[in-house]
């Protein structure tokens, strides 16, 4: 079974290529490396012992697209623009790539009779939660561009599904993927200043950055600030895994992958320092446009349709991510 991954060379895309590989699924990457980079196909070798097909395109090229899932059985859709702050800045790209680009991609889907979609989505759907776990019954709203696009997504392929029950659709709405690759060969690598915490606290930790900026302190949570659940990527590779291997079953569903644990920001950074035995410098700044108090999963619903649910704590989280930044680095460069 062959599987046409966009994005493929990012971070969760390539956790999940290595995941799809060893279970002894075909891959076909397409991933324009605007926030990835080529040598990660070399280190997915290493790691699997087998190389998947890469074709460098952007996601609103149609017609590359339908020539090149020709055999492939599947999609899963990682690609886009993913930073909540950089999405306030530049709201017009991120709708023109993420709205437009998986136009694009269903096009060229049913251009080839491909009907089976796993999407990658986000608890930012879910808005500044009204009550907490988060299920998927939550209300949904969005709180930057960057979520909505993904809200606008989801009720987009609800809709084609709607006027097409050919197909099955997993709309995979991810916590806060963390961590890297046991070897320490694939993990987080993100372009220019990290918008993500743990890259950041690992650049902290391994010189490349002075200090890490904590985004508000006043938060009604443990230490006041921002509590996020927290999973770690191989964990959410394998719901991947497991959505595809239920695609079948599935008319469009939204599914929960997360822990169901949350932690606050200066948590995560003892954890790590932990790991590190190294002290983290910090400094306090007023809270980020967008960014809301807690969020964790009700992750119930994966359990029961998948056969899903994670298996790594924070601590796995942050040694994975660790020795994946102490062997890189500079990332891939």
């Amino acid at each position: 079974m062959k599987i046409f991954i966009t994005g493929g060379m990012g971070y969760i895309g390539s956790h999940t290529c290595v995941e799809l590989l060893n279970s002894g699924y075909e891959v076909m990457i397409y991933d324009n490396l605007s926030n990835s980079n080529v040598k990660v196909l070399e280190r997915i070798k290493v790691i699997t012992g087998k190389e998947p097909v890469f074709i460098q395109g952007d996601i609103r090229d149609e017609e590359l697209m339908a020539t090149s899932m020709d055999g492939c059985s599947a999609v899963i859709h990682f690609a886009g623009l993913k930073a909540v702050g950089e999405s306030s800045q530049i709201p017009i790209e991120y709708y023109d790539n993420n709205i437009n680009g998986t136009l694009c991609l269903l096009r060229a889907m049913k251009k080839n009779s491909i009907y089976n979609l796993v999407f990658s989505s986000s608890a930012t759907v879910y808005g500044d939660p009204l009550y907490l776990p988060l299920d998927e019954n939550h209300p949904l709203s969005a709180t930057n561009p960057y979520g909505r696009t993904k809200l606008f997504i989801e009720e987009i392929l609800r809709d084609v599904y709607t006027s097409d029950k050919n197909w099955h659709i997993a709309l995979l709405r991810y916590f806060n993927p963390i961590g890297a690759h046991s070897s320490g060969l694939i993990g987080e690598s993100p372009n220019g200043i990290p918008n993500n915490l743990l890259p950041y606290i690992s650049q902290v930790a391994v010189g490349k950055r002075e200090s890490l900026s904590v985004w508000g302190d006043d938060y009604d949570t443990v230490d006041g600030t921002g509590v996020r659940d927290y999973i770690h990527v191989v964990d959410l590779a394998m719901g991947h895994l497991k959505a595809l291997e239920n695609i079948a079953s599935l008319g469009c569903e939204a599914i929960n992958l997360g822990t169901g644990n949350g932690y606050s920001v200066l948590e995560v950074l003892r954890a790590f320092e932990k790991t590190c035995n190294k002290n983290i410098p910090y400094k306090i700044e007023s809270r980020r446009v967008g960014d809301i108090s807690s969020c964790h999963a009700n992750a119930k619903k994966a359990k029961e349709l998948l056969e899903w649910s994670a298996t790594k704590n924070i601590n796995d989280m942050c040694s994975d991510g660790w020795n994946w930044q102490s062997k890189n680095p500079n990332g891939y460069e």
